[in-house]
């Protein structure tokens, strides 16, 4: 069995305008205070890498590879969430996803769509730069504004989203194919990818891509009254990357998983700081020792009530002691008195 890397963090909710926030060196040497090992890069903020420059240049990387090193850290993975999500938008949320990218494409979904895919392909071959072998993302949505369907869902409608979702991704899982990454997307309400039924219905269409993996969060699996921990039985062979992320779920009579349209602190379904929430980590940690995997658990802070940098001290100590260390040899080896071919025979009286 693999043991867990980690701790690990997503800059993407901690920079800022002024330091130590402000640019890729200062945060290294923050989040290496704080006891993390490694970082995960949101490519779209230029403080932290210019994408460009890392899909061009092996050198640039290796100046960003040296940055983290110098603080003790390593690169674990790059982020296109805000640009996975531009592949495939509703026009129904034009407006707000326009916010995602350059003022020259903003309302010209074709031309926006265009930035976004050449987003992925840099990623892609940054990742190959930085010797990095899986890559997070999002993967958009046809369909998410019919989740709740009435009214009711033409016959065909799911099928003909998917496809066309799978039409616009192939050619980009080819392309990390050709770079030797792995596509995880990141199973999350509001994409179309948002449970393990969808995920499939994703694979399936892409003709079962072999690039076609899964960044496992089980704070949105909360969220929906999902079974995260079956999730991993059913998926764990696709789970290639790992937010460590904490929530909780306390329905009333007033409101349940929808929200109510209320804000973060007032819905019934929130996240938290790790280990504020309901979260089972310990099971979660457990089956993906298990399982094997060799990722790394990488916190992502989002909490509605308590401080970004107490959530970040605290997060590390956190995945720290919940990282197994796995077993080198099995418990009752003491006790192993040899096996051969006679001995089984007398054993079973044959």
């Amino acid at each position: 069995m693999k043991t867990i890397k980690g701790p690990a963090i997503f800059l993407a909710q901690f920079v800022g305008d002024n330091a130590p926030f402000n640019n890729l060196e200062n945060l290294c040497k923050w989040v290496a205070d704080l006891g993390f090992v490694g970082i995960q890069i949101p490519t779209w903020d230029s403080r932290l890498i210019d994408l460009e420059k890392a899909g061009n240049s092996k050198t640039y990387c290796d100046e960003l590879r040296g940055v983290a090193e110098s603080a003790g850290l390593v690169i674990t993975e790059l982020s296109t969430h805000l640009q996975g999500q531009l592949i495939a938008v509703h026009p129904a949320y034009e407006n707000l996803f326009d916010g995602f990218a350059p003022k020259e494409v903003q309302g010209k979904p074709e031309l926006r769509k265009a930035w976004a895919e050449g987003q992925l392909k840099l990623a892609a071959k940054a990742s190959m730069n930085l010797g990095l072998k899986v890559h997070a993302t999002f993967s958009g949505a046809l369909l998410w504004h019919t989740v709740y369907p009435w009214p009711q869902r033409p016959a065909g409608l799911v099928e003909d989203g998917f496809k066309e979702l799978a039409r616009r991704w192939i050619p980009l899982l080819d392309y990390f194919d050709k770079h030797d990454v792995d596509l995880c997307y990141e199973i999350h309400p509001g994409e179309d990818l948002h449970d393990g039924v969808t995920f499939e219905r994703f694979w399936e269409a892409t003709k079962k891509h072999n690039r076609c993996k899964i960044l496992f969060d089980p704070s949105h699996f909360l969220l929906q009254q999902l079974d995260y921990l079956q999730y991993i039985d059913y998926y764990h062979s696709f789970i290639k990357m790992f937010h460590v992320k904490d929530a909780e779920f306390n329905p009333t009579g007033k409101s349940g998983i929808y929200g109510g349209y209320q804000s973060w602190v007032d819905r019934p379904g929130r996240f938290r700081s790790l280990g504020d929430g309901q979260i089972n980590f310990k099971a979660i940690f457990s089956k993906l020792a298990q399982y094997d995997f060799d990722g790394w658990a990488v916190m992502e802070w989002e909490c509605c009530l308590k401080d970004s940098e107490q959530g970040a001290r605290e997060g590390a100590t956190f995945i720290k002691n919940h990282i197994i260390n796995v077993a080198g040899k099995a418990f009752d080896d003491f006790a192993n008195v040899g096996t051969n071919s006679e001995l089984n025979k007398k054993i079973l009286g044959i």
